[in-house]
């Protein structure tokens, strides 16, 4: 009999013992982020593992938890692929509790995302993406547009190249969703400003041959080339029309999405005189210049908007968490929307009802080899574009959580 009441002890010490010990691993279960990226193709550069860096930046300088949980950043390459973005997304949501999903990946992929977001009711953050459509028409309470769009892109390149005398126009366009929404948004603003567009042409993905294009851009005869595309097809086709003589012969080229990795890519033999928008430069100042180079050291080059941006949006989205006390999606986003950004990446950034995190953008002017003096010396800021003049303002908007 005694030995029956000791093993029935026993047993109730284990099994008290067990259920602290699954208390306990529930209560420090990490806190997960995800980043979806592109690792090695077309827009690894300016994204890709340098937004992966950024983000473990900012978890580490936000002290490493969340709500008394570790954070743990998972990572995955979308490989340019609608399919495999949707898939991991709906695998860390469903199976891997993601709190958040950070991406850099491309226009299509970020629509989709937007549309799972609003179905699991799941906070989404687009660091890389350009579609002026996620706060506009594909809008979602969940979704947060933190860096640039094509809107913006398009009133600041676009604007300044027409009331410089580039009064005709003629479009090479990415063929796919980023490339005809930066081209739509551009030609509206050309025509705003008096000018004309006289034709387009519509160039793949990853295209190693923009002979064909650049050929019947010239023979339009028009005043501005628009190279609505991105990446390492932005920095192809902006070496091939230098070694064809195009923009000596009296065309201008007007790079309408460009990241600094692309400059450095081109090099300033090729790439000297181009403007272009963007919302950061690692040499704007104090503050920029030291999270830059704390980056650089982890990085082994300067960040692009994107990686600067994921590290801002990170930080703000975590301190949302940790002020409302839960991840809870509705909840974080309302947070992250009334609480004011003021950081070296966007002093005075805000984001609006539509999602819209609305900062200061710069037109900025790639420098002459004679002006650079170091290896990352290659940009000069011409002008500040105020966030409010940038981006789409809330009365032209049909997103649906607008009050009109």
């Amino acid at each position: 009999m005694k030995f029956f009441k000791l093993s029935h002890l026993s047993l109730v010490l284990m099994s008290s013992l067990s259920a602290l010990s699954s208390v306990h691993a529930q209560a420090v279960e990490p806190f997960k982020i995800g980043a979806i990226v592109d690792m090695t193709g077309v827009y690894s550069a300016h994204g890709g593992p340098g937004v992966v860096t950024a983000i473990k930046m900012a978890v580490d300088d936000f002290g490493g938890e969340v709500l008394d949980r570790p954070i743990e950043v998972l990572s995955a390459d979308y490989q340019n692929k609608l399919d495999i973005t949707m898939a991991r997304a709906r695998q860390w949501y469903d199976r891997d509790n993601v709190s958040v999903i950070i991406e850099s990946t491309d226009s299509a992929s970020s629509l989709g995302l937007q549309k799972l977001g609003k179905e699991k009711k799941k906070m989404t953050i687009f660091a890389g993406s350009a579609s002026s459509a996620l706060t506009n028409a594909e809008c979602s309470p969940y979704g947060i547009h933190y860096i640039y769009d094509t809107h913006a892109l398009a009133h600041g390149t676009g604007a300044a190249v027409t009331r410089e005398g580039g009064k005709t126009w003629f479009f090479i366009t990415a063929d796919y969703a980023f490339g005809h929404s930066l081209e739509k948004d551009t030609s509206e603003v050309v025509v705003e400003n008096g000018g004309k567009v006289l034709g387009k042409v519509r160039a793949p993905l990853f295209s190693s041959d923009f002979s064909s294009y650049l050929l019947q851009a010239q023979a339009s005869g028009a005043d501005v080339i628009g190279l609505a595309n991105a990446g390492t097809d932005t920095q192809v086709s902006v070496r091939q029309a230098s070694e064809f003589g195009i923009t000596q012969s009296g065309q201008s080229l007007a790079t309408l999405l460009v990241f600094i990795n692309d400059i450095k890519g081109m090099g300033l033999n090729a790439a000297q005189g181009l403007q272009f928008t963007t919302g950061y430069y690692w040499d704007k100042n104090d503050d920029t210049r030291e999270w830059s180079n704390r980056f650089y050291e982890l990085h082994n080059a300067m960040p692009s908007m994107v990686q600067a941006g994921a590290y801002s949006a990170t930080m703000h989205y975590l301190s949302a968490v940790q002020a409302v006390g839960t991840d809870d999606a509705e909840v974080v986003a309302a947070q992250m929307k009334e609480t004011p950004i003021n950081d070296f990446f966007a002093p005075n950034g805000k984001i609006r009802a539509d999602g819209r995190m609305v900062y200061d953008m710069m037109l900025v002017e790639a420098k002459k080899p004679s002006e650079s003096t170091s290896e990352w010396d290659l940009l000069k800021i011409n002008t500040i574009i105020p966030g409010d003049e940038a981006y789409l303002p809330l009365s032209s908007s049909v997103c649906p959580l607008i009050k009109q």
